[in-house]
């Protein structure tokens, strides 16, 4: 664990860390994440929450995605769809963004509560 709570706090290999949280944090982020948990990170702009985010899944080799959530995100923009090709003829399935290792769904309360809805669910 110690191996990638250096490899987190390194980030891209710049000599100061890309996180300017506490070592402690850090180091509960990296638990919830081993345990399958969630974590929520609240805190000021400009601290490096995207950053950290983004270290994490550098660190462990994770598929990686950001949503800015903004009122007109729909829910399916999460889940995905299904679309006729008709080339094909059938229906095929176009993942969303929640099809990946570690989600950063910035700005949350700015979305409506179905698309909150359908992320959580």
């Amino acid at each position: 664990m110690e191996a990638l709570f250096l490899s987190v706090q390194r980030g891209d290999g710049r000599s100061q860390p890309d996180y300017l949280g506490e070592r402690k944090e850090i180091r509960e982020i990296m638990l919830a994440f081993l345990a399958n948990g969630h974590v929520l990170l609240e805190d000021v702009p400009g601290v490096g929450k995207t950053t950290l985010a983004l270290a994490f899944s550098r660190a462990l080799e994770l598929e990686y995605r950001r949503i800015q959530f903004t009122p007109d995100v729909l829910p399916s923009d999460l889940t995905g769809f299904s679309i006729y090709r008709r080339d094909q003829e059938r229906f095929v399935y176009q993942q969303g963004s929640v099809f990946c290792n570690l989600l950063l769904a910035d700005e949350l309360n700015r979305t409506s509560p179905k698309t909150q809805s359908a992320l959580l669910e």
